[in-house]
C-alpha cells in the first residue's frame, strides 16, 4: 500500500531548545511526518520530559543516538527518517549512525567539523541511496526562489559580483569581556569542543555561502578572510572577500556585534542587466532592478510571481510568511522526496530543491578556508 506519511525521528531538541521546536512545528506542518522516536537531550530528565510531552511510546525515547539509530533500523516499524537538531559536535557521529542502520538523514549545519567527514557522510549516503538533507533554511523562502529563476534564467545578464551579509547584535557586550559571568552566550556555540573552530563564521557566514548558490548556480573558489574574536574563544565578526570560479568576486560580511542589527541577512547579485536584492527580516518582498529601469518591488503570494516559487507560497498576498514558513516549505520538499522513495518512485530534479550532503560538503569547505586564511594572516585560501 503507499505511504502517504513518514515516520521520524529527533536527536537533540528538548522542550527548551528554540531550533528544535522549530524544526518540530515546521514537520507538522507538512503533515506528511509524524514525530515517533527520539534523544531529545543528553539529560535523562529532560529527554524524558520532551519525549512524554510529544507523546512518544516509552520504548522509543533513548537514552543515546546511538542506541536509536540500531534499535529504530531493526524494527518493521521504525523511523524513515531522522532529523539531527543537537550541537555541532554531534552531527558528524549522529549522522553515520543513522546512514549506517538505513535511514534518511534531516541534519543542522554545519554537516562536520572537518571536510574529510562531510565527504564520508556523503558517499556514505550514496553508497546506501538515502536521501540526505541539510537544514539551509534561508532557501526555503519563496522570494529566495523567485531570486533563483530570475537569476538563472538571465534576467540580469551574467553575474559579475555578489554582495552578502549577515549582521546581528546580541553578541555586542561579549568584546573585550573577561567576566566569564556577564558573557551574553555561555552556551555550547562558544566552546570549541562543541562548536567546533568557529562561532560567528560557521553559525551565519555559512548561511551567505549558501543563499549566495542557491540562487546563482555559483560555486567558490577561494576565499581570503579575517576572523575577530574580540578576546572570546571563538570569533565574532568575519570580513571575507570571495572569488567564484567564473572569475566573479564578491564580498561577504558576518558579525555578531553591529548594534542596530537584529538577524540582518542580506544578499544582493548584480549582473550585467540588473540586479537583484532580498532581505531576510522582510522575507515576502524581492527587489529587481533592470539595467535602466527603476527598481521593482516583487511581492510573493501575487500572480505575477513564477509556478516554481508559487508552489511553496502558503499564504495569500498581504499575509506574511517568516521562519516557520521557510523551515516547512525545506521539510515539504525533503519529505516529497523521502516519501516518493519509500515508495518506489523515481524522483525528478524538481523533487530535490533541497540543500543536500553536496551542499554541506561546500559549507565546510568554506569554514575550513576562511578558518585557514585568517590564521595565515587573510591570504587568498583555496577551497
Amino acid at each position: 500500500m503507499k505511504r502517504t506519511k513518514l515516520r521520524y525521528g529527533m536527536i537533540g531538541g528538548d522542550l527548551g531548545a528554540f531550533i528544535g521546536d522549530v524544526h518540530r512545528k515546521a514537520a507538522a506542518m507538512t503533515e506528511q511526518a509524524e514525530l515517533k522516536a527520539g534523544c531529545f537531550s543528553r539529560n535523562p530528565e529532560k529527554n524524558r520530559a520532551c519525549g512524554e510531552h510529544y507523546k512518544i511510546a516509552s520504548d522509543r525515547i533513548y537514552p543515546d543516538y546511538e542506541t536509536m539509530a540500531r534499535e529504530e533500523g531493526s524494527r518493521p516499524d521504525g523511523i524513515d527518517f531522522v532529523s539531527i537538531c543537537s550541537p555541532n559536535d554531534t552531527h558528524y557521529k549522529a549522522a553515520k549512525a543513522f546512514l549506517t542502520a538505513g535511514i534518511h538523514v534531516y541534519c543542522e549545519k554545519p554537516l562536520t567539523f572537518t571536510v574529510a567527514e562531510a565527504e564520508e557522510l556523503k558517499a556514505l549516503a550514496e553508497e546506501k541511496g538515502l536521501l540526505f538533507g541539510m537544514n539551509y533554511s534561508h532557501s526555503g523562502n519563496v522570494m529566495v526562489k523567485e531570486a533563483r529563476r530570475i537569476v538563472r534564467c538571465g534576467m540580469i545578464g551574467q553575474v559579475i559580483n555578489v554582495n552578502a551579509e549577515y549582521l546581528q547584535e546580541y553578541l555586542l557586550d561579549d568584546v573585550g569581556n573577561t567576566d566569564r559571568e556577564m558573557l551574553q552566550l555561555g552556551s555550547w556555540r562558544k566552546d570549541p569542543a562543541i562548536s567546533g573552530g568557529s562561532n560567528c563564521t560557521g553559525d551565519i557566514a555559512t548561511h551567505i555561502e549558501h543563499t549566495v548558490s542557491y540562487i546563482t548556480g555559483m560555486e567558490l573558489r577561494k576565499v581570503a578572510a579575517v576572523l575577530d574574536t574580540y578576546g572570546q574563544p571563538l570569533d565574532l565578526n568575519a570580513n571575507i572577500l570571495v572569488e567564484y570560479e567564473n572569475g566573479c568576486h564578491g564580498v561577504f560580511s558576518s558579525s555578531q556585534v553591529c548594534a542596530g542589527h537584529l538577524n540582518g541577512l542580506v544578499v544582493r547579485i548584480f549582473g550585467t542587466k540588473g540586479a537583484v536584492e532580498w532581505v531576510q527580516e522582510t522575507p515576502n518582498t524581492l527587489s529587481y532592478t533592470p539595467k535602466g529601469r527603476p527598481t521593482q518591488i516583487l511581492n510573493r503570494g501575487t500572480d505575477y510571481i513564477s509556478d516554481e516559487a508559487a508552489a511553496f507560497s502558503r499564504l495569500p498576498f498581504g499575509h506574511p510568511e517568516g521562519i516557520y514558513e521557510a523551515f516547512a516549505n525545506m521539510y515539504q520538499a525533503y519529505t516529497n522526496a523521502v516519501l516518493k522513495k519509500v515508495n518506489g518512485e523515481t524522483l525528478t530534479e524538481k523533487d530535490l530543491d533541497f540543500p543536500d550532503a553536496e551542499d554541506g560538503v561546500r559549507g565546510v569547505k568554506f569554514l575550513t578556508a576562511c578558518l585557514k586564511s585568517s590564521r595565515d594572516g587573510a591570504v587568498w585560501t583555496e577551497l
